[in-house]
């Protein structure tokens, strides 16, 4: 049976997570849609989503192949660095170190880049539309399969991730089309400041369950992992820049 200290921060890390990444898709397809169109758009949109469905399809026998530790093993290294990667970015940007990613400095370089030139036919420049779309939806796509599996795989969690992620899309969505604007109110920095900090938290564990070590608490040593990457992350923000990170604390 599937406790709900682990189903709790797996649900948790694909939703957010997800949320982040549908963001960063939608604005890439909004701005397709505004400036040239929702057909390229859709079609876009439309072919990225086919292809993931393929991806996801072609990885599910390969993964019940695999015999559970080594699966455990391998997704807990990739899992941790995924995870390290968010956190450490996020932890620089709320020092200061980087600016805070801004989703309508995004939308407008890419409506800027998408609009109509004279010295470009518009059904060619349709197919690009098309083609940025498409890009956006994989690319950003593939990390949302990544975290779901990620978090999911090997206990029994590939569902309650699966539905964390599909209902992080479908709020996207239904905020995106209310709006008909980038999200640019979200606070995607304080958002990766968390996924990267309940990825590497998982990171942990499925390593340690991958090379046999029998965690004390079992499950309830995501949660503690958790707050130990949280309370160094804090810290380490503090020590680097500590007034920008009273600012942009998550």
């Amino acid at each position: 049976m599937i406790g709900w200290a682990t189903a709790a921060p797996a649900v948790s890390a694909a939703f957010l997570g997800s949320f982040v990444e549908v963001v960063e898709a939608f604005t890439i397809v909004l701005a397709v849609g505004t400036v040239r169109g929702w057909r390229p758009a859709l079609v876009g949109t439309a072919a990225g989503l086919v292809l993931l469905a393929v991806i996801v399809l072609a990885l599910g026998p390969v993964l019940d192949r695999m015999p559970l530790q080594a699966l455990q093993f391998v997704i807990g290294v990739l899992l941790l660095l995924f995870g390290l990667r968010w956190l450490r970015k996020a932890m620089l940007r709320s020092a200061g170190v980087i600016p805070l990613h801004d989703e309508t400095a995004a939308y407008t370089v890419e409506a800027a880049a998408l609009s109509p030139d004279p010295g470009r036919a518009g059904e060619h420049l349709d197919w690009i539309a098309a083609l940025v779309a498409f890009k956006a939806i994989v690319l950003e796509g593939l990390e949302v399969v990544f975290i779901v599996i990620a978090v999911g795989a090997g206990r029994g969690l590939l569902v309650p991730a699966g539905l964390g992620a599909l209902a992080a899309c479908c709020l996207v969505l239904a905020v995106g089309l209310c709006v008909h604007k980038p999200l640019s109110r979200v606070p995607e920095n304080n958002l990766k400041y968390g996924v990267g900090v309940m990825l590497s938290a998982f990171g942990v564990f499925w390593t340690g369950e991958g090379l046999g070590v029998d965690w004390p608490g079992h499950d309830l040593a995501v949660p503690l992992f958790a707050a130990a990457f949280l309370l160094v992350g804090v810290a380490t923000t503090r020590l680097v820049h500590p007034a920008g990170a009273r600012r942009a604390a998550p």
